[in-house]
């Protein structure tokens, strides 16, 4: 499949939907750590939620300074009802230690300092570094994962394999807008389960690897 037309449709079904959470925060503030924390309240929780426990949060704290102030049981109550958000605050606080005592309470730009950070893995790093820091990277997320091997992209097992495979197949102007694409994508058409393949542009050409089931 050639990825110009790939990505043309990807776009396509792209604009027509709303972005993900942490990319329409990331539309209101170019702020590393605004970005930096909506990510990580956005693990394992719906974008509708992220954006208002973000908003919540934000209304109280605005640095990793404030963040090592307020009590980690308060961080809680702003966040709910995120996934995991007791774990959250807890990370919350312990990656404010860490940036305040060896960062100045700036968040680093680089990957391996960004993946030092408790809890924080290479999706939440690249995701911070493409929209906070505007840097090339692709961030793999359960939606790039399944998408790029039912298609047959790559042949992976992992995220972060998928991501190398992705970067030596896909030029470097396409890295940083493929997640929102992808995950756009993969919430409305190329669903985990029973994909809308029939209104698919894509539908021809896909080899629908691991498909056993599609409307």
């Amino acid at each position: 499949m050639e990825i110009e037309f790939l990505i043309s449709v990807l776009k396509e079904n792209y604009d027509k939907n709303i972005a993900p959470s942490v990319t329409l925060i990331s539309n209101l503030t170019k702020d590393p750590f605004s970005i930096f924390v909506s990510t990580l309240i956005s693990l394992r929780t719906k974008d509708q939620v992220t954006i208002e426990a973000s908003k919540k949060l934000f209304d109280e704290v605005k640095s990793f300074y404030d963040i090592k102030k307020i009590d980690e049981e308060k961080i809680s109550q702003l966040i709910y009802p995120a996934g995991f958000y007791k774990t959250k605050a807890k990370r919350l606080k312990e990656i404010a230690e860490v940036i305040i005592r060896e960062y100045n309470g700036e968040l680093p730009s680089d990957m391996d300092s960004l993946l030092k950070l408790p809890g924080v893995g290479r999706k939440t790093a690249n995701l911070v570094r493409i929209l906070g820091f505007n840097l090339d990277g692709i961030c793999v997320d359960t939606h790039v994962h399944r998408i790029s091997n039912r298609l047959g992209l790559v042949k992976t097992k992992k995220p972060e394999e998928t991501e190398f495979k992705l970067m030596e197949s896909i030029e470097k102007k396409y890295w940083k807008s493929l997640n929102e694409y992808m995950v756009s994508y993969g919430q409305v058409v190329c669903k985990p389960i029973s994909p809308h393949c029939t209104i698919c542009e894509l539908n021809t050409q896909c080899p629908k690897i691991d498909v056993t089931s599609r409307r």
